[in-house]
C-alpha cells in the first residue's frame, strides 16, 4: 500500500490513463458507486471553491482532463476520492466539487422545470432526486447547492442565485410561509417568506 501522500498513480498522465480505462466513451458515467477498491493514499490534488482543479499546487489547465477526472469522483463519509475498479486516492475539496454555471427554465405539464449545467458540462435536472439546498454563507446570505449525483454537489454561482430569487415563490410549508423554488414537481424552501420580503 502507498504511504500517506503517495499513490501508485504518480502523475497526471498515469491518473488520466487509469481514468480513461475506467470510463467507457459513449456509455455514460462509470459506475463508481459499485467500486470499492483499496485506499492507496492521498493525492496532492485540490478542487478550489471556484471550481478550479489543482495538481501539485498548479491549476490543471486542460478542461478535458478535468472532465475526465470528474467522472471518477466519489464521496464517502464526507471525503472525496478519485476511484477506479482497482484503486482509490483521496483528494481535497474546499467546498463543493462542482459549480452550477448555467440555468435553463422550462415549463412541462404547466409546471416549472429547471436544468443546470455544471462547470464540467454535465446537465442536471432539478427535481426531488436532484434537489436544491440552501446554506447560510459567511456573510449571512444564502448559498444554494444542487445535488448532482451520489452525494456530489454543485455550488450555484452568485449570478444564478439572483436568477433563482427572481423566479422564487411563496408557499406554506408545515404551517409556515416560506420562499423557495419550484422545479420538477418539487419545492425547495429557501427561507422564511417574511425575512425574504424584508430583505427585498
Amino acid at each position: 500500500m502507498a504511504k500517506q501522500g503517495q499513490s501508485p498513480i504518480q502523475n497526471l498522465d498515469g491518473l488520466a490513463a487509469a481514468a480513461t480505462t475506467a470510463s467507457k466513451p459513449g456509455k455514460g458515467l462509470p459506475p463508481v458507486h459499485l467500486w470499492n477498491p483499496p485506499f492507496c493514499g492521498d493525492l496532492d490534488m485540490r478542487i478550489a471553491s471556484d471550481g478550479t482543479w489543482f495538481y501539485l499546487g498548479t491549476p490543471i489547465g486542460r478542461p478535458a482532463l478535468v472532465r475526465l477526472f470528474s467522472t471518477i469522483l466519489k464521496r464517502e463519509d464526507g471525503k472525496h476520492f478519485l476511484v477506479t475498479p482497482v484503486e482509490k486516492v483521496g483528494i481535497t475539496v474546499d467546498d463543493a466539487p462542482f459549480l452550477a454555471v448555467e440555468m435553463v427554465r422550462e415549463v412541462q405539464a404547466d409546471a416549472p422545470l429547471l436544468r443546470f449545467r455544471t462547470n464540467v458540462d454535465d446537465w442536471v435536472t432539478c427535481d426531488a432526486e436532484h434537489r436544491l439546498r440552501f446554506e447560510v454563507a459567511a456573510d449571512g446570505g444564502l448559498m444554494p447547492y444542487l445535488h448532482v449525483r451520489a452525494e456530489l454537489w454543485a455550488k450555484v454561482t452568485r449570478a444564478l442565485y439572483y436568477d433563482l430569487v427572481d423566479i422564487g415563490e411563496e408557499r406554506v410549508v408545515d404551517g409556515r410561509a416560506m420562499f423557495g423554488i419550484a422545479s420538477g414537481g418539487a419545492y425547495f424552501a429557501m427561507a422564511d417568506a417574511e425575512q425574504v420580503r424584508g430583505a427585498l
